[in-house]
């Protein structure tokens, strides 16, 4: 119980390092993406970039992590992709195409789908999510319990709007952690283990919110809910139009829902830092999905398996402002327009939140963003997108800066362990300390 706490505890915080007020997508994109290059010519000091390396190393060598990659690419070119370790604490070496249970870094490219259907003029950003899910028009809020623990509810002032469900505003929960009646709820309804669409939302409306939609940031299942928004607008099953939209024009050909049998060596097993031992365990239990077989019910929210190299082709894009290779996937606008914050002014000027004026760090659509590096506490640029996977996955696109970086792990409730707990933080200092001449 306490791994799972800790667990979502870090859900909740996985992107102190995201986007901002102004971006601005590189003025065209590199002659060859994603080509190896001298990372001095890419503005980086070489001695500097080791201390990522070494930091790396050591991590492993003292096992907080039986292996890791890292990829950090600028101006479309690679400075860095680096292997470590093992796949397994007795498993094979790490490998560049090792492939990884990504979670939550899944929520960006549902964002992507979402955003290809609004380009399409299929929904609008205040539109009320009960005009694509009539089910969810007459949502109750929770208000306390009775004596006997049950509910207190009243029903919701309104229904949330689409922009509230795409920056985890619109009221909703998770069930990630039990330490609040409505998450309970959510974990006891076995809302995530929904065998269908229409089971997920069905189970979804009879849950009260936790909040009135636009009242409060919460990590919640708004992105599962988009995923199933995107097969009803697109009348595909969310893996064939992330298949046939997305992975299939970014050539990303280790990407989806579940991994071939032909793959299954390459992917790295999955681990769990357990706190009273102090060390990682083989991770079983409620936030183990199966990826051996296509899902009945794709997670928009949590559900992809992907490798490094995949993934960066994802961010570049996104970098690129929406196309790679020859490929449109979204305009520039659109791109803009998802890293722009999106909470309302209600809580943004709250103090007891991750995303916050005071803090410096505003949500999007599907993305976290820098607005303030100073008040961050970031060498990233203003207008840094990402977010993270529970499994220690993380990612970030720095538009400033024409960077990315994409760091891969696999380890559940990594924030029991301090050495990584803010791995995404830490390595974010070393590679900005190694950028010593950005005007490269």
């Amino acid at each position: 119980m306490a791994m799972r706490r800790n667990l979502a505890a870090a859900l909740a915080v996985l992107a102190l390092a995201s986007g901002g007020p102004a971006w601005t997508a590189p003025k065209a994109a590199p002659a060859a993406i994603l080509a190896p290059a001298d990372p001095a010519s890419l503005g980086f000091s070489a001695d500097r970039l080791a201390r990522l390396d070494a930091h790396m190393k050591a991590l492993v060598a003292q096992g907080h992590l039986p292996g890791a990659t890292t990829l950090l690419i600028r101006h479309g070119k690679v400075a860095a992709f680096e292997t470590y370790g093992r796949t397994g604490l007795d498993g094979p070496a790490m490998r560049k195409d090792t492939l990884f249970r990504i979670y939550s870094q899944t929520k960006p490219v549902t964002g992507v789908a979402m955003m290809m259907l609004f380009e399409e003029g299929r929904w609008k950003l205040d539109d009320p999510i009960s005009k694509y899910l009539p089910e969810l028009a007459k949502l109750q809020v929770y208000k306390g319990q009775n004596p006997d623990g049950s509910p207190i509810t009243e029903p919701s002032p309104r229904p949330a709007t689409m922009r509230e469900l795409m920056s985890h505003s619109g009221g909703f929960a998770y069930g990630l952690v039990t330490d609040n009646p409505v998450d309970k709820a959510y974990r006891d309804s076995g809302v995530l283990g929904s065998k269908t669409p229409q089971a997920f939302i069905d189970t979804i409306a009879k849950l009260p919110l936790a909040d009135p939609p636009g009242t409060r940031w919460r990590y919640s299942a708004s992105v599962d809910i988009q995923g199933v928004i995107v097969e009803r607008l697109s009348g595909q099953s969310l893996a064939d139009f992330m298949q046939s939209r997305i992975f299939g024009p970014l050539k990303m050909t280790d990407t989806g829902f579940y991994v071939p049998a032909a793959k299954a060596g390459r992917l790295a097993s999955l681990y769990v830092y357990d706190p009273k031992a102090q060390k990682l365990a083989p991770a079983d239990g409620f936030m183990v999905i199966d990826v051996s077989q296509p899902p009945t019910l794709a997670s928009g929210g949590g559900g992809l398996v992907s490798t490094t190299g995949d993934y960066a082709r994802f961010a570049q894009m996104i970098l690129n402002g929406g196309e790679l290779d020859g490929a449109r996937i979204l305009a520039p606008g659109t791109i803009k327009l998802m890293a722009a914050n999106h909470l309302s002014d209600a809580i943004m000027t709250r103090t007891d939140g991750p995303f916050s004026n005071q803090r410096g760090v505003g949500f999007g659509l599907d993305f976290a963003v820098v607005l303030d590096a100073a008040k961050a506490g970031t060498l990233q640029g203003e207008g840094t997108i990402s977010w993270g996977g529970a499994a220690g996955t993380w990612f970030w696109i720095d538009p400033k800066n024409d960077l990315i970086f994409l760091g891969m792990i696999h380890i559940l409730a990594k924030e029991g362990d301090p050495a990584i707990r803010q791995i995404d933080r830490d390595t974010a200092t070393l590679v900005y300390q190694a950028l010593t001449h950005p005007e490269k």
